[in-house]
C-alpha cells in the first residue's frame, strides 16, 4: 500500500473522485488570503461548507451514540462558525467525496487550525464510500474558537492498495453512504 501523489490525485479527479475538484493549492480568494484548499503534494485539501451543528448543553442530554438527542445542537449557515470555549462543532465538506475500491483515505487536520487548539476529527474513507465528510471540530481551549467556512479545513491523503478490497464500504451497504450533508452518529 502506498500514498499516492498529487498527480495520481489529479488523474482520480478527472474521474469525478473529487467534486469539485482545485487542481492547484489556493491561498487566495480574489485579493483577500485563505486557509489554502485544492492539492497538496501527497493529498488533497477540503474545504468546510457553510452548514454548521454546534453542540449546546442547554438541554443537559447525555451524549449517547446509540441514541443521540439532535437538540444537542444549534444549526447555524453562516460564513464562520464560532465553537464555544471546551466544546465542538459539527460540519462537512463543500467536496463530494467518490473513493475507488482499492483506494483508502486518511482524514487530518489542518496546521493552521491545530495551532489555535482546534481538532479536526474524522475517521478513515473506505473503499466505495461516497458522500460529503462529516467534519467534527473540538476547541480544546477556554476561549471561543472561529472556523471559516469555504476555506481548508483538513487534508485528505490517499493510500492505493496494491490490489482492490474483497469487500467494500458500498458491499456491506455502510450507513454513511451518500450522504449529503451535515450527518449524526447513527447505530
Amino acid at each position: 500500500m502506498g500514498i499516492k501523489s498529487d498527480r495520481w490525485i489529479r488523474q482520480m479527479a478527472q474521474q469525478g473522485m473529487i467534486q469539485p475538484f482545485e487542481s492547484e493549492q489556493i491561498r487566495y480568494h480574489k485579493t483577500n488570503k485563505v486557509i489554502s484548499y485544492g492539492t497538496s503534494s501527497y493529498g488533497y485539501d477540503v474545504r468546510c461548507a457553510d452548514e454548521f451543528k454546534i453542540f449546546t448543553n442547554i438541554n443537559a442530554s447525555i451524549v449517547d451514540p446509540k441514541a443521540f438527542d439532535e437538540k444537542s445542537f444549534v444549526d447555524v449557515q453562516s460564513d464562520v462558525c464560532i465553537i464555544p470555549p471546551n466544546s465542538f462543532a459539527l460540519a462537512r465538506t463543500v467536496e463530494y467525496l467518490k473513493i475507488p475500491r482499492d483506494v483508502l483515505t486518511i482524514c487530518v487536520g489542518k496546521s493552521t487550525y491545530a495551532r489555535c487548539g482546534i481538532i479536526v476529527n474524522v475517521t478513515p474513507m473506505e473503499p466505495m464510500w461516497c458522500g460529503h465528510v462529516t467534519l467534527e471540530f473540538s476547541n480544546t481551549t477556554p476561549l471561543p474558537a472561529k472556523i471559516y467556512a469555504n476555506e481548508g479545513v483538513a487534508q485528505i491523503l490517499f493510500f492505493s492498495g496494491d490490489e482492490e478490497c474483497e469487500t467494500s464500504y458500498a458491499d456491506r451497504n455502510g450507513k454513511y453512504q451518500g450522504q449529503m450533508g451535515v450527518t449524526l452518529p447513527q447505530v
